[in-house]
């Protein structure tokens, strides 16, 4: 007779402690990688902030180019438009050099042809204050006595000769629209007398002895000074005299005009 035996398992120690060297394992190797996953992310993040700060490094500095572009582009503009002014000043220079180089080849050319001409404007205006009326006459003699001299000298340029001639012609023409007093002295009955005499423009030319003793003026058909009716021109001419002293306020006066003639008398 066959007897059944009930077979039951036991586990060794050896059996367990392979278990439990496995279980560890497994648990080493779970938190190593979950360690892994954490260092990659924070490494990725890294990685990730730095190359957004590179890229925010390289948008500021095209930012910044780009400023500067703008910048630049404006100076050269503005060097373009001021380059262009002084591109036309330096021509109108070179037209004006142009212009003064041609005029200084024609100076010696002109000077010869203007000093005659100033010969001929002085000897017109001596001869104008000869047949003049007598007033100034010293004045007006020593003033183109001094421009003669003044032809002479070397020492004096041609156009401030030119300019003296016609200041003198300036002056003689002044004398046509002004009065003036002034005094000198004058031949009367043989004897030399102090007189004022009053010049209205080249109208009249009276005169006065100091005192009022006698009044007289130009007679341009006689060629000499005559004496004048003293009820007639005396309070006249003391009041000429005063208007052109500016004593008293100009007014209407009475004074010897000779008579105009027609033409060819």
């Amino acid at each position: 007779m066959i007897t059944k035996r009930t077979l039951s398992y036991r586990p060794t120690k050896v059996a367990v402690t392979t278990a439990l060297l496995m279980s560890a394992v497994s648990g080493a190797t779970f938190g190593a990688t979950i360690q892994d996953v954490t260092n990659a992310g924070e490494q990725r993040a890294a990685a990730a902030a730095a190359d957004q700060q590179r890229i925010d490094q390289v948008a500021d500095q095209i930012e910044q180019i780009v400023i500067d572009f703008e910048t630049e582009a404006k100076v050269v503009d503005g060097l373009k438009v001021y380059n262009n002014l002084l591109q036309r000043q330096v021509n109108n220079q070179e037209t004006a050099k142009a212009d003064l180089a041609a005029a200084i080849d024609d100076v010696a050319l002109i000077e010869r042809q203007i000093v005659p001409l100033m010969t001929r404007m002085l000897d017109s205006l001596d001869e104008f204050v000869q047949l003049d009326t007598p007033f100034l006459v010293d004045e007006r003699n020593d003033r183109i006595a001094r421009l003669r001299d003044m032809m002479e000298r070397s020492d004096v340029a041609a156009a401030e000769k030119l300019r003296q001639i016609l200041e003198a012609y300036s002056i003689e023409n002044e004398y046509g629209r002004t009065i003036e007093a002034y005094k000198g002295s004058l031949d009367i009955d043989g004897r030399t007398q102090e007189v004022d005499f009053l010049r209205i423009g080249r109208v009249a030319l009276a005169y006065q002895t100091v005192g009022g003793n006698v009044t007289g003026a130009w007679d341009k058909d006689a060629g000499e000074f005559v004496s004048l009716p003293p009820e007639t021109y005396k309070a006249q001419v003391t009041e000429g005299l005063r208007i052109a002293r500016k004593q008293v306020a100009p007014d209407l006066l009475v004074v010897p005009v000779a008579a105009a003639k027609e033409a060819g008398q």
